[in-house]
């Protein structure tokens, strides 16, 4: 569950603040006085700045949810453009148009270059999602999932069934609710596979600390097992904000492990590319490079490593590998150029699309 901060938390546009009322609405928040079921029809538009001088807008038809837990504001809809979708912060998550594509791309490279995963760690992951591909691979024997808001946590197995599509039942899934940073620091675990899906590095939450040299390094010494990677979310990955989060999280993680690898997804609910960071130490069983396996042997080992009733990956496979680490010039200058380093007493803090130092 990421949470995405591209600039200024967007507003809703219609100053309705609509709570579920089992009527429906008209556009402009008015009841019609026919009943629906827990659900309204809406006419908002959710506004993002994505950067300075940038803004879209999301069109909202239906609010499903919408509360606030100790942590956050979090509302489930069903937007014009892309279907039910998870907003915290009036910030969207998650869409059921193209949730598949950062997931897959967040899990499947690095528990497909692992040689056998059996223990993941998910710092966050609140819909599920997450946990659901990496329950696909038979090897994994425990995957810990632990994020810090139970109730989000909870309207979206309620509210978002097709983002867990089950996995919430399997026995080798255990779910923590609680400050991920504190519990990888205090848990005597290790791990093969590491996953990051967490909140970007803003100032008003704890996240930052989970994208500091500091961490990175207590993973890697303490937390990983030989042959172990650890894989983050790294934020927007585009022309304007690569240099920002996505680029620092990059050197962050180069000045801990031996290979770094970049990649990245296009995220269409999310405005565009989405940038990820795959790490690990040199082992006999880890390729110098994602890129040394050819597209049919990564297309091989997925054959080989699902479990018998896993759906097939929408997004990933041998060909689309070889896409995500392909970055093109521009972005691979950006990255190369960063040398900053978030740390704890100096951490990369993303604001309004930049950088604070």
């Amino acid at each position: 569950m990421g949470f995405r901060v591209s600039g200024k938390f967007p507003y809703y546009s219609n100053t309705l603040n609509p709570v579920r009322t089992g009527r429906k609405m008209s556009s402009q928040g008015q009841q019609t006085g026919k009943k629906e079921d827990s659900k309204m029809t809406l006419g908002l538009t959710m506004t993002e700045n994505q950067a300075t001088g940038l803004k879209r807008q999301i069109q909202v038809d239906e609010l499903f949810f919408v509360g606030k837990s100790a942590f956050q504001e979090n509302a489930v809809v069903r937007t014009t453009a892309f279907g039910r979708a998870l907003f915290m912060d009036k910030q969207i998550q998650s869409s059921e148009l193209d949730e598949f594509i950062y997931h897959e791309s967040l899990v499947k490279p690095a528990l497909t270059l692992h040689s056998a995963p059996k223990t993941v760690f998910i710092g966050g992951g609140g819909e599920f999602a997450t946990a659901r591909e990496i329950l696909k691979y038979k090897s994994v024997e425990k995957c810990v999932m632990v994020d810090i808001d139970e109730e989000a946590c909870k309207q979206c197995i309620k509210e978002l069934p097709s983002w867990h599509d089950g996995c919430i039942k399997d026995p080798r899934l255990k779910v923590v609710y609680g400050d991920a940073y504190a519990y990888m620091m205090d848990t005597k675990e290790k791990f093969d596979v590491v996953v990051m899906d967490i909140a970007d590095p803003v100032e008003a939450g704890p996240g930052y600390k989970l994208y500091t040299q500091d961490f990175y390094k207590h993973v890697a010494d303490k937390k990983l097992n030989p042959g172990g990677c650890l894989v983050t979310q790294s934020t927007a990955a585009d022309l304007i904000n690569a240099g920002s989060s996505f680029a620092t999280i990059h050197s962050t993680l180069k000045s801990v492990f031996d290979h770094v690898h970049a990649y990245r997804s296009f995220i269409i609910s999310f405005g565009g590319p989405w940038g990820f960071n795959l790490a690990y130490k040199s082992h006999k069983s880890l390729p110098a490079s994602p890129l040394d396996l050819s597209p049919q042997q990564i297309d091989k080992r997925i054959e080989e490593r699902h479990t018998a009733n896993a759906k097939e990956s929408q997004f990933y496979d041998g060909v689309t590998h070889q896409n995500l680490f392909n970055l093109p010039k521009h972005i691979r200058t950006t990255i190369k150029s960063c040398k900053r380093i978030s740390t704890i007493e100096n951490p990369c803090i993303m604001d309004y699309g930049e950088i604070q130092t």
